[in-house]
């Protein structure tokens, strides 16, 4: 789905709206409970193949740390210019102290992170290398985590820490990675705000009557439990999940075939994708959309307008290598270019 010149004129005449509620992302105040993870990349130079093993022997030169999961929306929040708070679990090491040392730098309150003595902060290592004169691309992944659940009192802990401060915040975001953080105690503490927005991979009925539901393509045909690859089934699988989570509204992300979304009226709008030329990395664009589209709807935004701005913001991400963030100036600019574009 391209946009056409019905959706463009519509965006046209919302352009100084959407302008407008991207002035007042900074005015928003959100409560993040989330699967923490922290994202490494470790890059260097193919030196040779090893005499021990058929391996090659790379030369590190980079190593980065950048948040990831349920971190990702939180940093996404706070780089679009929210006052974060954040619930969450890291581990006693040294990738959860990293984690934290990034939140504070981006001015979040980390307060609800809770330690968790027996499981490790979940870390995604992604190794990469180049030759003297190719391109840097990913060899190997390693990935730490327990499939323990945490202890009933880190639960409870969590649980208190979020009723704790719902009266301060807009909005609570969800991030459900499947990684333990949401047990029966914590999802019943987050659903308690009015505003609640559930981005989960799985198991969306634990969420009921949630706000919003974010899911892609793939976990609402996991959801509904059928195929979605036609416009009826499209239109089925909305109605569907909206009674199967007693929602206000379906948020279904298609990738290059942008944005469907559903309320409870029985209406059906599509969105298409702003950016299919120069995609690189879709990483945590999912979590870029949640985080645009909750500050858009906090700042009075309607449905249409949340999502399209949730779609521009990933447009910018998806750009990018690895997990990614944007800024409301940056979101703007996309925003003015693609109106500047339709002109032509």
């Amino acid at each position: 789905m391209t946009p056409n010149s019905s959706f463009l004129e519509q965006l046209r005449s919302s352009s100084e709206r959407l302008m407008y509620l991207l002035d007042c992302f900074d005015r928003s105040r959100v409560l993040v409970v989330g699967d923490l993870t922290l994202d490494e990349f470790l890059t260097g130079q193919v030196e040779r193949i090893s005499r021990e093993a058929p391996v090659l022997i790379i030369r590190h030169e980079n190593t980065q740390q950048v948040p990831g999961g349920g971190a990702n929306a939180v940093y996404n929040l706070a780089k679009l210019g929210a006052q974060v708070k954040v619930a969450g679990l890291v581990g006693k090491d040294d990738q959860g102290q990293a984690l934290r040392r990034i939140f504070e730098t981006a001015g979040i309150d980390t307060t609800g992170i809770a330690i968790d003595p027996v499981r490790p902060t979940v870390t995604k290592t992604r190794i990469s290398a180049h030759a003297r004169q190719s391109v840097t691309q990913q060899i190997v992944r390693v990935d730490r985590k327990s499939d323990d659940l945490p202890d009933v009192d880190l639960q409870l802990q969590l649980a208190d820490y979020i009723r704790s401060v719902l009266d301060t915040v807009d909005a609570v975001v969800c991030s459900d990675y499947g990684d333990g953080v949401f047990t029966e105690s914590v999802i019943e503490a987050a659903l308690s705000h009015s505003r609640t927005i559930v981005d989960a991979q799985t198991s969306l009925k634990r969420y009921q009557y949630a706000t919003v539901f974010t899911p892609n393509l793939p976990e609402a045909e996991q959801a509904v439990g059928y195929a979605i690859a036609s416009p009826h089934a499209l239109s089925e699988a909305g109605r569907d999940l909206l009674n199967m989570t007693g929602a206000e509204l379906i948020l279904i992300t298609r990738g290059e075939q942008g944005m469907s979304l559903f309320d409870r009226s029985g209406n059906e709008q599509h969105i298409p994708a702003f950016n299919r030329t120069e995609v690189f990395d879709v990483t945590g664009a999912g979590d870029t959309v949640v985080a645009a589209l909750t500050l858009a709807l906090n700042a009075g935004a309607s449905f249409w307008e949340a999502a399209v701005l949730g779609n521009l913001a990933a447009s910018i991400v998806v750009r990018q290598f690895g997990t990614a963030t944007t800024t409301p100036d940056e979101m703007k600019a996309a925003l003015q270019a693609l109106l500047d574009e339709s002109t032509k």
